[in-house]
């Protein structure tokens, strides 16, 4: 029998949204084994909760090339596992945090042999934490490759299932990095834990959202927001969306419609409210794709607002997150503030370059640098 992602991307593909792939369908099945393992784990006794250890249910990682459906499929696993013990988080965000903790233990009060390590997976386990699943799994340097064996045995000894996807195999993880033959455990523990699974989807089908498509619309009124609407449902496949939220930092970025890896702001939703930098690298890992409507001209009473859309449009074209907006005026006369002329030209430049065929063509960049080049006193 089918089971509830199955169920899920075969109805998608029922109502069109989505052209049914056998690649597709048998991860989906991959991942309806996961699920039917965290629904079957027994919870933990009272032996198992006195030594906080407990064997978790299999898990999966998922690797293919860019734009073949392995976003959408974990949408639709997240969604479809019924317990509440879960968390979905791009890994270099997770590792953030996790940096970030151990450093914040490292400058309190601490006994002489405390482990930092041990430090950040406490409050992680003390969650009940069942389900961590990892967007874009991919390690690039040393500190990350080093660290996550320790961090990984000690959330797999306390009954943590990984999902991951990635666009590598785990053999290929941090390859040709410095001192790689002290990472290779991990990717053997990877490997006990998780099964591993190749996605290869006959299409890119990220790139087919936007083949031939114009995604920039200019003016206002009914028109406008009509040539907008069409091309929002052009790449989710005909789904309106429904409100949702993006974490950052601790706190949640409303985001008034998201679908199929799409999101779709006003402008006033992004750079009319106290985002910063940060908040725009978390949008640009959580969606391939962004529309943006009602892009006003944007003169000395916007400054702050100005500000903001150039870290934004710096964000989303570091990433290679594929853009759609409605402008009020043309490109070259947004800018109207003195105060940010000189770096507006390069937003102008990368507006052009974000609709051409050639950059609609390519896959997401993996960014992890945030640049604040902008300081706001309302900003994180």
């Amino acid at each position: 029998m089918a089971g509830p992602v199955t169920t899920a991307y075969a109805d998608l593909a029922t109502g069109g949204v989505l052209v049914a792939d056998p690649a597709q369908r048998v991860a989906a099945g991959l991942l309806d084994d996961v699920l039917a393992g965290l629904v079957a784990e027994q919870p933990k006794g009272f032996l198992g909760k006195l030594f906080d250890k407990t064997e978790p249910a299999r898990g999966l990682y998922l690797h293919g090339e860019v734009g073949r459906g392995k976003t959408m499929l974990m949408d639709l696993f997240f969604a479809a596992v019924p317990i509440k013990q879960k968390r979905r988080v791009h890994f270099h965000e997770f590792m953030d945090e996790v940096h970030a903790g151990m450093a914040t233990f490292r400058k309190s009060p601490k006994g002489k042999d405390a482990d930092p390590v041990e430090a950040v997976v406490k409050p992680i386990v003390r969650s009940d934490l069942r389900l961590l699943c990892l967007d874009e799994f991919h390690v690039h340097d040393i500190t990350n490759a080093m660290l996550l064996y320790r961090l990984f045995e000690k959330l797999f000894a306390h009954g943590v299932t990984l999902v991951a996807t990635s666009n590598v195999v785990p053999d290929e993880l941090y390859k040709n990095g410095l001192n790689r033959q002290l990472f290779l455990p991990f990717i053997e523990l990877l490997k006990q834990h998780c099964t591993v699974a190749s996605l290869h989807a006959e299409r890119d089908y990220r790139r087919m959202k936007f083949a031939g498509q114009h995604v920039y619309a200019f003016g206002i009124g009914p028109e406008v927001r009509a040539e907008m609407d069409a091309l929002w449902l052009r790449i989710t496949g005909g789904v309106a969306g429904a409100p949702g939220v993006v974490e950052s930092i601790g706190r949640e970025i409303a985001v008034p419609a998201m679908a199929m890896g799409a999101a779709r702001f006003g402008f006033a939703d992004l750079c009319e409210k106290p985002l910063g930098s940060r908040d725009f690298v978390r949008i640009a890992h959580h969606f391939d794709s962004i529309l943006i409507d009602d892009v006003p001209q944007m003169d000395r009473t916007k400054s702050d607002a100005a500000k903001r859309f150039i870290l934004l449009i710096d964000n989303l074209y570091d990433r290679g997150v594929k853009l759609g907006a409605s402008f009020a005026a043309p490109l070259e006369h947004l800018g109207k503030d003195d105060r940010t002329a000189f770096e507006f030209q390069r937003t102008i430049s990368r507006l052009d370059e974000m609709q051409s065929e050639e950059y609609l063509a390519k896959g997401l960049r993996d960014a992890e640098v945030v640049k604040e080049e902008y300081p706001h006193p309302a900003s994180p």
